[in-house]
């Protein structure tokens, strides 16, 4: 009985390292996104201010905060 239990204890504790594992890989995986989405996101950002600069003056009555915050509104 005792070895059954050391056994499964050894499983337990193999199975928990895997999915420590597992989680380091998915959070570092998670900032990698993190890190992308904040870059297209500024490149946007930068394309919409260009767009708005660059629009004839009757059309120039958007406001670039909006376009701004627009994307993240959906997260």
């Amino acid at each position: 009985m005792r070895e059954k239990l050391q056994r499964r204890a050894e499983e337990l504790r193999n199975e928990f390292e895997k999915g420590q594992s597992k989680l380091r890989e998915l959070q570092r995986e998670q900032a990698q996104l993190h890190e992308t989405l904040l870059r297209i996101g500024g490149a946007i950002q930068v394309l919409e201010e260009l767009l708005v600069e660059n629009k004839p003056e009757e059309q120039a009555d958007i406001d670039p905060i909006k376009i701004q915050t627009a994307p993240s509104e959906s997260s």
